[in-house]
C-alpha cells in the first residue's frame, strides 16, 4: 500500500520506467506549496492531460484548498460525478449509452460494468471508496453557468460595478480593471479591442474610469447613452468631436445598443453576482470546487466572459493577505487562443498579472493546452512545474521545446533539450514528464485513476442533475414587514416646546397611491469606542435607535428600542406629507430629553458589547464586525500555514534519521546482492569439484586412490561453505527486513504526528468561543436624542406596515 496521505502533498501517481515501460512501486507527491509558482499541463487529445489536472484539483479540495475551474471543452463538470458506494445506480444516469450500444450493452449493465471498472482502477492505485467520500467532505462543487440557467447562472452587472478603495487607489489594478472591462465589453460587441490606443477603447475606458472614480456603478444604459454625450469635452490635448466625431459615436453606440437589445441578452443580466470570494467559499466557509463552465459559449462570448472573470480574480487577488502556503487555485484547461505570443486579447494582461504576481497571495495558476504551437512561451517563463505529456506531432515537439528552452533562459535555468527529446518521445498515454523547478530533476510518471468518474462531456440534462443552484436570496430568511396600528391623525407636527428638536425618519418604501402615517418615536445615536489589551482590540461603533414613549409612569424603555441604519445626519428635516399622530405628553417635555440622554449612555454600557470570535487551537480572534464564514476562511488560511511550518520542521527533525535508515538499506542491499553472487560462484565450485569426484569414481577407477579421496574432501569443504553462503544470504536478507521495518515505522510515527497537528488545526469544524468587549462609559458619546417621527404607509382598512 502507497503511503500518500500526507499534509501539503498531492498524490499525482507513481513514478514511471522508460526503459521497461513499467510502472514502479514509488509514488509521485508534489508540494502543495510548488504550485505557488505556477503550473502548464500540455498534451495531445488522448494523453490523459484532464484526468492529471482533474486528479491535481480533487488533491487540492482534499487538502482544503478551494479552486476555481474554468471548463471550456465540457469535461471538467466531471468533478461533480463522486459517488463513494460507486454502485450501477449511482453512474447509470450519466454513463454514454452510445458506447454501451457498442459494446452490445444496455445501459444498466454498462453502468455496473463501469461501476466495477472504476472501483478496481481504485484499488490498483492503492485507493479506496472511502476517499471518495472523504473528497465529497472536504469541498462542495458548484457548476456556474453564465448566460445560461442549466446550472447556477451568473450576473456580469458585477463587473462593472465601482471597484472598491483599493483598487481605485492602486493606480496600475485600476488601470487593468478599466481596460480589462472596456475590452471585454468590445469584443462582445465583435469590436477588435486588442489594440489599447483605439479610440473605442480610449473613450470607453475614460467612462469608465470617470464613472468609478466618482463613486458611480457604470450601468450600461449609461454608458451608451455617454458614449453619445460624453461627460468630458477633452480626451488627451483634443477636443472631444475631433478625436471622436459624433457621427461615429453614434454608430458606435449603436453596436452597443444592438448587443443589448440583441435576444438572449438578458441572460447575462441573470444570477448571482461575479464574486470570486462568494464562489470560492460556501456561505459557512467550506471550500468549494467553483466550475464555471463556459462550453456552450461561442468564441466571442467566451472571451467576453473569461476577460470579466479573470479580472475579477486580479481584484480578488489583491484583497488578500500576504501567503507562503497555498491559499486557492485557478485552472484553465484549453489556453489557445486567450493567450497567443504576439496578439493581444483582453483575457492575456490578466493572465500576465497573475502569473507574475498571484504567487504572494497564496493563488496557484495551472494552465492547460492540447495546442503547444500557439501560445507566449515567454509569458509562461513564470511557471515553475510543467506536466508534459504524449504530443500529436513532430512540429508540436519541436515548439514545446523552443518554448521550454526560452523559459529556462529567462530564468537562467539548466534545459538539457537532448534529454527533453528523448523523454517526450516516450511517452504514452497517461504517462507525464513532470519538470518542477523545485525537484532535483524531471521525473517521468504515470497519473494515478481518479476518484471522480470520468465519463466526457455531459448532457444538459446530465448538467442538471448534477448542477447545484446556489442563491444568496434562497440562504438569507426574509424578515416580514414589522407592523404597527395607526390611530387618529392630523395633518401637521404638533407645536412643540422651545428646546425641543423634531426631525423626520425618510420614507423610503411606500407603493405609490397609500395613505402615509407618522407615528412619534424617540431616536438616539451615539458613538461607542471599544478598546481592550487582551486580545488588543481598538474599534468604533455607531448606534442608532428608535423607540416608542409610552403614555404611562415609565415613559421610554431604551430595551424595547429597534436599531436603524440611520445617521443624525441622515435624519430629513421637513415631512413629505401624510398625517401625524398625536405623541405622548412625555415626549412634549423638555427636560425628559436630559433624563433618555442618560439613559441611553447607561443602556449601552450595560447592554453594547463588541462580539468577536476565537479560535481555542490557534488563538485567533476576529476583527470588529467580521463574520464566521470570513473568520473561518481567515482561519483555514492561518491554519493552513500552521500546519506547513510544523510538518517543515517535522520534516527536518524526521530526514537525518529516514537518511540514515535508506543508507543502511542501501548497504544492506548490497550486502544481499555480494552474498548471493558469492553464493552463485560457491554453487558453480562445488558443482564443478563433486563432478570431478563423481567422474573419477566411476570412470573405470575400481579401488580408491588418494586423488579420489582428495577430491571428495574438496567437494565436501564446498558443499560445507555453499551451506555456509547460504546461511549469510538468508541473515543479510533478514537485516534488509530489519532495516526496512525500521523505516517503516518511522515513517508511521512522522504520519502519525502530521495527522494530529492536522486534527488540532481543523479551522471548519472547530467550535469557535465568543469573546465580549464592553465599553467603558468615558467612551460612550451621546450626539442626540429628539423626537423623531417614522413613516408607515397603509392602505384603507389594512394595518399599516413600516416605510422607513
Amino acid at each position: 500500500m502507497v503511503d500518500y496521505e500526507k499534509l501539503g502533498v498531492f498524490y499525482l501517481g507513481r513514478k514511471y520506467d522508460a526503459e521497461r515501460r513499467a510502472r514502479l512501486d514509488e509514488p509521485i507527491l508534489y508540494d502543495s506549496r510548488d504550485l505557488l509558482t505556477h503550473a502548464v499541463c500540455v498534451g495531445m487529445t488522448g494523453s490523459g492531460k484532464t484526468g492529471l489536472c482533474i486528479g491535481l484539483i480533487e488533491e487540492a479540495a482534499i487538502d482544503g484548498i478551494p479552486s476555481l475551474v474554468v471548463d471550456l471543452k465540457g469535461d471538467l463538470t466531471n468533478l461533480a460525478l463522486t459517488f463513494p458506494n460507486l454502485t450501477a445506480a449511482d453512474l447509470r444516469p450519466f454513463v454514454n449509452v452510445e458506447e454501451a450500444a457498442v459494446k452490445g450493452l444496455d445501459a444498466g449493465s454498462y453502468a455496473a460494468q463501469q461501476a466495477d471498472l472504476w472501483r478496481h482502477g481504485l484499488a490498483e492505485w492503492d485507493q479506496t471508496p472511502e476517499r471518495i467520500g472523504r473528497l465529497k467532505e472536504s469541498a462542495e462543487v458548484v457548476i456556474y453557468t453564465p448566460a445560461s440557467s442549466v446550472g447556477t447562472p451568473v450576473s456580469i452587472l458585477g463587473s462593472f460595478a465601482a471597484p472598491t478603495e483599493d483598487i481605485l487607489d492602486d493606480r496600475e489594478a485600476m488601470r487593468q480593471r478599466v481596460t480589462g472591462a472596456a475590452a471585454s465589453l468590445l469584443a462582445l460587441a465583435g469590436i477588435e479591442s486588442g489594440d489599447t490606443e483605439s479610440r473605442e477603447q480610449i473613450l470607453l475606458a475614460t467612462l469608465l474610469d470617470r464613472a468609478w472614480r466618482e463613486g458611480k456603478d457604470a450601468g450600461l444604459a449609461d454608458i451608451i447613452r455617454q458614449i453619445q454625450q460624453p461627460p468630458v469635452t477633452r480626451v488627451g490635448v483634443l477636443d472631444l468631436d475631433t478625436f471622436f466625431p459624433p457621427k461615429d459615436r453614434t454608430a458606435f453606440a449603436l453596436r452597443i445598443n444592438n448587443l443589448l437589445a440583441s435576444p438572449g441578452f438578458e441572460a447575462w443580466l441573470e444570477g448571482e453576482p461575479l464574486d470570486v470570494d462568494a464562489m470560492l467559499h460556501a456561505p459557512s466557509g467550506k471550500p468549494r470546487i467553483a466550475i464555471v463552465s463556459v462550453a456552450h459559449l461561442n468564441d466571442t462570448e467566451r472571451m467576453f466572459f473569461l476577460s470579466l472573470l479573470l479580472n475579477q480574480v486580479v481584484g480578488w487577488m489583491r484583497t488578500q493577505s500576504g501567503t507562503t502556503s497555498l491559499r486557492a487555485l485557478l485552472y484553465l484547461d484549453e489556453i489557445f487562443g486567450f493567450f497567443p505570443p504576439v496578439s493581444n486579447p483582453p483575457t492575456k494582461q490578466a493572465l500576465l498579472t497573475l502569473l507574475k504576481q498571484a504567487r504572494a497571495f497564496g493563488l496557484g495558476v495551472v494552465l492547460a493546452t492540447q495546442n503547444p504551437v500557439d501560445i507566449d512561451y515567454k509569458g509562461l517563463s513564470n511557471a515553475g512545474t510543467w506536466f508534459v505529456g504524449r504530443l500529436q506531432t513532430e512540429q508540436d515537439k519541436r515548439r514545446l521545446l523552443d518554448g521550454l528552452e526560452g523559459a529556462a533562459g529567462q530564468t537562467g535555468a539548466v534545459f538539457d533539450r537532448a534529454a527533453a527529446d528523448r523523454a517526450i518521445s516516450s511517452l504514452g498515454k497517461r504517462i507525464f514528464l513532470l519538470h518542477d523547478i523545485h525537484s532535483a530533476g524531471p521525473q517521468l510518471f504515470e497519473t494515478r485513476w481518479t476518484l471522480s468518474y470520468l465519463r466526457g462531456p455531459l448532457s444538459r440534462e446530465q448538467l442538471r442533475l448534477v448542477a447545484r443552484p446556489v442563491s444568496a436570496a434562497a440562504n438569507a430568511s426574509a424578515a416580514p414587514p414589522r407592523m404597527a396600528p395607526v390611530i387618529a391623525a392630523s395633518d401637521q407636527p404638533p407645536v412643540l416646546a422651545p428646546g425641543i428638536t423634531q426631525r423626520f425618519l425618510p420614507v423610503r418604501s411606500a407603493p405609490a397611491g397609500v395613505e402615509v402615517v407618522y407615528k412619534p418615536m424617540i431616536y438616539g445615536s451615539a458613538r461607542v469606542r471599544f478598546a481592550n489589551l487582551k486580545p488588543p482590540v481598538e474599534a468604533g461603533r455607531a448606534v442608532a435607535v428608535v423607540t416608542a414613549v409610552a403614555g404611562d409612569a415609565v415613559a421610554l424603555d431604551w430595551n424595547q428600542s429597534q436599531g436603524v441604519e440611520l445617521t443624525p445626519g441622515e435624519l430629513e428635516n421637513e415631512a413629505r406629507g401624510g398625517h401625524f399622530e398625536d405623541p405622548p405628553a412625555a415626549a412634549l417635555k423638555q427636560r425628559n430629553y436630559a433624563g433618555w440622554q442618560k439613559a441611553l449612555e447607561t443602556w449601552i454600557y450595560q447592554s453594547e458589547r463588541l462580539q468577536l470570535l476565537r479560535s481555542p487551537s490557534t488563538g485567533l480572534v476576529s476583527t470588529p464586525d467580521e463574520p464566521e464564514r470570513d473568520f473561518r476562511i481567515r482561519l483555514q488560511q492561518a491554519c493552513r500555514e500552521e500546519r506547513d511550518r510544523q510538518a517543515e520542521v517535522m520534516r527536518a527533525r524526521y530526514a537525518p534519521k529516514i537518511a540514515a535508515l535508506e543508507e543502511r538499506r542501501r548497504r544492506a542491499q548490497q550486502s544481499v546482492q555480494r552474498e548471493q553472487e558469492q553464493v552463485t560462484q560457491q554453487r558453480l565450485s562445488t558443482a564443478v569439484s563433486m563432478g570431478a569426484t563423481l567422474l573419477g569414481a566411476f570412470l573405470g577407477r575400481k579401488t580408491l586412490s588418494a586423488t579420489t579421496l582428495s577430491r571428495a574432501g574438496t567437494a565436501a569443504r564446498s558443499y560445507g561453505r555453499l551451506n555456509k553462503e547460504n546461511q549469510d544470504v538468508q541473515r543479510a536478507g533478514e537485516t534488509v527486513e530489519a532495516i526496512e521495518q525500521q523505516l517503516a515505522d518511522l515513517n508511521s510515527r512522522f504520519a502519525e504526528e502530521l495527522n494530529a497537528v492536522q486534527a488540532k488545526l481543523d479551522a471548519l469544524s472547530e467550535g469557535l468561543e465568543t469573546v465580549s468587549i464592553a465599553p467603558k462609559r468615558a467612551d460612550i458619546t451621546v450626539e442626540v436624542v429628539c423626537l423623531a417621527w417614522a413613516p408607515y404607509w397603509r392602505k384603507t382598512g389594512e394595518q399599516a406596515q413600516q416605510a422607513w
